[in-house]
């Protein structure tokens, strides 16, 4: 959601945003999203087909809420990180 804020995008585009993300996944992930309405599909007739993928009023509702959350863990994560380590230490697999 966080990648399609500022404006619509062509699939090729957001999985570029998104590093590691397989085709497969991100596929899978906006269909549900579109399933959800959260996410609009636009697709133009050109040739090459053009679509591109915008957020919906609904998810523009959520947004705030999801950069909040992205934040937290962008902030959060060398303690989880550490958190990780020190669990699986006292629990080896």
């Amino acid at each position: 959601m966080v990648a399609l804020q500022d404006a619509p995008m062509r699939f090729g585009d957001i999985r570029r945003r998104l590093e590691g993300v397989s085709q497969k996944m991100l596929t899978q992930t906006l269909r549900a999203m579109e399933r959800d309405g959260l996410i609009e599909r636009h697709v133009y007739d050109e040739r090459p087909l053009r679509v591109e993928y915008a957020l919906s009023p609904l998810a523009r509702t959520l947004l705030p809420l999801v950069i909040a959350l992205k934040t937290w863990a962008e902030d959060s994560l060398k303690v989880i990180e550490a958190n990780n380590r020190a669990f699986d230490r006292k629990f080896p697999a």
